[in-house]
């Protein structure tokens, strides 16, 4: 089986799905450092240097491989895969993947971003807590149609890592 893990940034994926590999002797792979070992840039740098449209067809590219030629995996994807090049029906059409949508509150996401802004080049810009709660809210209701197309949603709003990995192993099996 394939687990992907689908979310907006500091939803908790790469963590959660870390832990989850552990606890389920699967690997674990994010997806966006995957593609910066197979295109020896990093994200923001490809962005930069090549565009968006290059990254998001890599970012298809790389997914459909690994979909492909794995099983026993956690795959976390980046907050915007599921929204481009038809990325949730492929999820949705293959037999083993299971996907699973780690939902959090604005207010989580904040308070979980707003001393990352220096590494995560989305919102590096925004200056109070106030603007990046009305940016996340923004994209939250455009990426949550395809977020909710998810077969598995956990909340993870206050809630210990260990509860919310013994509530998704629940869901799972």
């Amino acid at each position: 089986m394939i687990l992907v893990l689908i979310g907006y940034m500091a939803s908790g994926k790469s963590t959660l799905g870390r832990i989850l590999g552990n606890k389920l002797n699967y690997d674990f792979i994010d997806l966006d450092d995957y593609i910066e070992e197979k295109e020896a840039l990093s994200v923001s740098d490809i962005f930069k240097s090549k565009g968006e449209i290059y990254f998001r067809k890599k970012e298809t590219f790389y997914l459909k491989k690994l979909l492909e030629n794995k099983t026993n995996l956690i795959l976390s994807l980046g907050g915007g895969t599921p929204c481009y090049s038809n990325n949730m029906d492929l999820l949705r059409n293959v037999s083993n993947v299971k996907s699973i949508y780690l939902k959090a509150s604005i207010p989580t996401l904040v308070e979980r971003l707003k001393n990352e802004k220096s590494t995560r080049p989305l919102i590096a810009h925004i200056e109070t807590d106030e603007l990046l709660a009305e940016f996340i809210g923004k994209h939250l209701f455009e990426r949550s149609q395809f977020y909710n197309l998810s077969e598995i949603t956990i909340t993870t709003d206050n809630k210990k890592e260990g509860d919310i990995i013994e509530e998704l192993v629940l869901k799972l099996f």
